[in-house]
């Protein structure tokens, strides 16, 4: 099975403490294989304040984590189970495990906070055969040529109108084949 991403209601004002418990319960239980990552979706506002600039972190889902995870009896337990933790989104209850966001969802979601939902260095090397799927070149293919882990930018060599072209994408459009 894939790891796909979760939606995961909590209680009002409860993201962060339900973040570190899951965090904690993935650690203590040996789930490092089945839930990988925990986020509060946030962006970076800048406030001016009697003319000071200050930093404010902003939830863009207030009440709502995102749990990357492979959806097993077991992680689904202990997702459900952890303090603060109310469901998860598209769920019908009774015990029916809840469907994932679509790759296009959490991309939107984590190119905003700066974010990938590939980790290029170790998903991702040099020659990798990958097809397009957002962008200019939606529904191209190609190989990957260089691997910009400082940037997070991939180069991938197409085949455009007959000649071998490079062209230069995030690692959300890009999806193995």
């Amino acid at each position: 099975m894939d790891k796909q991403w979760y939606v995961v209601t909590t209680y009002s004002g409860h993201e962060e403490s339900v973040k570190e418990k899951l965090e904690m319960r993935t650690e203590s239980m040996g789930m490092q294989d089945n839930i990988f990552r925990v986020i509060i979706p946030e962006t970076t506002e800048i406030e001016i304040k009697d003319g000071v600039k200050k930093e404010k972190k902003k939830k863009m889902f207030p009440s709502y984590v995102l749990v990357e995870m492979i959806m097993s009896d077991e992680a689904w337990y202990i997702v459900r189970n952890t303090p603060g933790v109310t469901g998860f989104i598209g769920s019908s209850g009774k015990g029916a495990k809840p469907t994932p966001l679509l790759p296009q969802e959490i991309d939107k979601i984590l190119v905003t906070m700066g974010m990938s939902r590939m980790d290029i260095e170790s998903e991702m090397a040099v020659g990798d055969e990958v097809k397009i799927v957002d962008g200019p070149f939606n529904g191209m293919e190609g190989t990957i040529n260089t691997l910009d882990l400082e940037n997070n930018r991939i180069v991938v060599m197409i085949d455009l109108f007959g000649q071998e072209t490079s062209v230069e994408v995030e690692p959300y459009q890009v999806a193995k084949k």
